[in-house]
């Protein structure tokens, strides 16, 4: 009888330490105050080059204006910095970035406004105790929505995601290209409809949110980047611009498909947004080209049989072929979100790879040293390799999706 209760108690002590072993995520607060300190060297080399910190050429910082796609994340980041560790240095550099933004709210040449204003005065409205900033931020975005609504078609359904625009393979001409990333704009009209109370922001996102599942999707939910309309809303051109080949799945294209999918079902509770989300994070999760990092290819599809890219890459070494951290921390971020809309096997798949997605990026491979790396967190993005541009470098949309990620996560607790 007593070894029985010896061992009784010792497997009763034994659930007890495990019970009291620090919880997975607990890596969290350490890689936010890096994490601020590193933000807080690059905002001084910003300030230098006065412009938004976007990337890194030959190891130095690229910076950007306000009506490139990418300002907001800076200041986005720098937000979400913040609420972590409330350093009122951050908060400053957050507020002053955020506001050399404002020009933007006219921005109308492509459809980024979203990501320009929403990543930046949207976080601001969320994180910032001052009520007079907050009203005027409003006003902002609201004013940002009417922008990004000039470049809707009510006939075609969808907003316009850039001008006419010439296809890689050097014949067709997109008159009314629509490209997966623009489901990230939706967001903003969505909040803008809850704050004025008019639908109209909202019908918008939905239209264009039903085109979208309709056109951009394959029947294994791997999606295309660029769909190209005619005048009554149909769909004429399935391609790519920044992927492989025009039948190939673009990881970040995927990443982004998930994560508007996922907001979307957030915004509005239909259960076919879903379904998109989720069936397009299981195409993504469960690819035999995933490595084993969870952290993506550029492309699922490059080099493979069956798979013709327009693109001449001869003379340029792409093997192997460059990861994205960037697709890694937005489908992260995304996940995150999905596993609370999820239930059973499908909320702890979700969240799971969530989580060991995240615990690469912040590995050593992934995650910079204080004052290298241009002042970026994370290596290894890729911009656009048939563009030559941005391939093997720091992204500082990357940074923006990871700390987000980082926060839905550490919330999530």
């Amino acid at each position: 009888m007593r070894i029985k209760i010896t061992s009784l108690l010792a497997a009763a002590a034994s659930v007890l330490m495990i019970s009291m072993k620090p919880h997975q995520e607990d890596f969290i607060p350490e890689i936010f105050k890096k994490a601020d300190k590193q933000y807080n060297f690059l905002a001084k080399q910003a300030d230098v080059l006065n412009e938004f910190p976007r990337t890194t050429k030959d190891g130095k910082l690229v910076g950007t204006d306000e009506w490139d796609w990418t300002g907001g994340f800076f200041p986005g980041s720098l937000w979400y910095l913040y609420l972590q560790t409330a350093n009122e240095e951050t908060k400053d550099e957050a507020v002053k970035w955020t506001e050399k933004l404002e020009k933007a709210k006219d921005l109308d040449q492509h459809h980024d406004i979203g990501f320009v204003m929403y990543c930046s005065y949207g976080n601001a409205i969320k994180y910032l105790k001052d009520p007079a900033k907050v009203k005027e931020y409003k006003d902002i975005i609201i004013h940002s929505s009417n922008t990004a609504l000039k470049r809707f078609d009510e006939k075609v359904g969808v907003i316009k995601s850039w001008n006419e625009k010439k296809a890689w393979d050097n014949e067709t001409i997109w008159k009314y290209p629509v490209i997966i990333d623009n489901m990230m704009n939706l967001e903003m009209l969505c909040y803008t409809s809850d704050i004025t109370g008019d639908p109209k922001y909202k019908k918008v996102a939905i239209s264009h949110a039903d085109q979208t599942m309709k056109n951009h999707f394959r029947p294994d939910y791997s999606t295309y980047h660029v769909v190209d309309y005619d005048e009554t809303g149909k769909a004429i051109h399935h391609q790519t611009n920044q992927g492989y080949a025009d039948n190939s799945t673009w990881a970040r294209g995927q990443a982004w498909a998930i994560y508007g999918f996922t907001m979307m079902f957030r915004e509005t509770k239909d259960p076919e947004y879903l379904k998109t989300a989720q069936q397009a994070a299981r195409f993504y999760m469960n690819h035999p080209k995933l490595p084993s990092d969870k952290i993506p290819n550029w492309d699922f599809n490059a080099h493979q049989e069956g798979f013709k890219s327009d693109v001449d890459f001869t003379g340029r070494n792409i093997s192997p072929i460059p990861r994205d951290a960037s697709a890694a921390a937005i489908v992260a971020s995304a996940l995150v979100e999905l596993s609370t809309f999820s239930k059973g096997k499908d909320k702890k798949a979700f969240l799971d790879f969530a989580k060991e997605s995240l615990k690469t990026l912040s590995s050593p491979e992934y995650f910079a040293d204080y004052k290298t790396n241009g002042g970026f967190l994370l290596r290894h993005s890729v911009g656009s390799l048939p563009h030559n541009s941005e391939v093997d470098v720091p992204l500082t949309y990357a940074d923006y999706y990871y700390l987000e990620a980082l926060t839905r996560l550490k919330e999530l607790k």
